[in-house]
């Protein structure tokens, strides 16, 4: 017989529900397929399992023996495939810069699946997945890399970030070819601005480079040059002297949620698909540092 398990948790559906709208409603399903699934379940047992009018729709007399034996056995194996996701870890990676809105997305996925969702920061170039320690990762940049998979979340502009002490830091906004006159920090393991990013014969000379967030922050503020960053990043992470100046003109930087391509933890890509879903929770921000929805 053709019968597996989304038929017959349609069939209790409709039956506990008393009708296919309301278990449409609970399972989250259109009622063409909901329907189509009762069919394909009485053809493949060769029985009527309801009686339907226009007003009402009713379990016949071997409806309700097979609801009476299959609502035990499927409230059991509910209860046995939640057990088994208990204390279930899915581990998620960054750098920096972690979406405020990523952790209120990671308690309800939490809440509906029973797998706890960990965020750990990784100073690596892919945030912990080239290490093996994490299951998805917050990468930064304009494509994924080889052998990963994900999803596009937002972009965002980027921000000026000079040297508190230096006549840069007046300025009320400054332009992306402007900052190719002065040094560079550079974070070269997670970074997103690099001196290439400017046309060639008009490119920042490097005046410093790093290998995290903290230390780039750190490098800024001593004077060993000017960075850039993106606008809701920066503004988490402040220096007293260091100063954030809006720019114009600057490439933006896209965010993306990435997991391996083959022997991925199997609730990775159903975490990114909640997260590319609520991609409008994840705060970005404009040029002047106001919030706005992630793109």
């Amino acid at each position: 017989m053709n019968i597996d398990l989304r038929h017959l948790r349609c069939f209790l559906a409709v039956a506990e529900e008393g009708g296919f709208t309301a278990a449409g409603r609970r399972l989250h399903l259109a009622q063409p397929t909901l329907t189509r699934n009762i069919r394909t379940l009485e053809e493949s047992l060769g029985v009527r399992l309801f009686e339907r009018t226009t007003r009402r729709t009713e379990l016949t007399d071997k409806g309700g023996k097979l609801r009476d034996a299959v609502a035990p056995l499927l409230h059991q194996l509910d209860s046995v495939l939640t057990d088994l996701r208990e204390g279930e870890r899915l581990r998620v990676g960054f750098s920096w810069g972690l979406p405020e809105g990523l952790s209120r997305l990671a308690t309800r996925f939490t809440d509906e699946t029973g797998v706890d969702v960990e965020f750990v920061r990784c100073d690596t170039p892919l945030a912990g997945l080239d290490t093996g320690v994490v299951d998805l990762g917050l990468l930064r940049g304009e494509t994924l890399p080889k052998g990963l998979r994900g999803v596009f979340l937002y972009e965002e502009p980027r921000i000026a970030a000079v040297p508190a002490g230096w006549h840069l830091a007046d300025s009320t906004r400054l332009d992306w070819s402007e900052l190719a006159e002065w040094p560079l920090v550079i974070n070269t393991v997670s970074g997103t601005t690099f001196p290439d990013m400017w046309q060639d014969g008009s490119r920042p000379v490097i005046g410093a480079e790093c290998r995290n967030f903290d230390e780039w922050l750190e490098k800024v503020a001593a004077g060993l040059g000017v960075g850039t960053a993106p606008v809701s990043a920066a503004r988490r992470y402040t220096h007293p002297s260091v100063r954030l100046v809006p720019l114009t003109g600057a490439p933006t930087v896209r965010a993306h949620l990435a997991h391996p391509s083959h022997g991925a933890h199997p609730q990775a890509a159903r975490f990114a698909d909640r997260a590319w879903r609520a991609a409008g929770e994840l705060p970005s921000g404009d040029a002047d540092g106001r919030p706005k929805a992630g793109v």
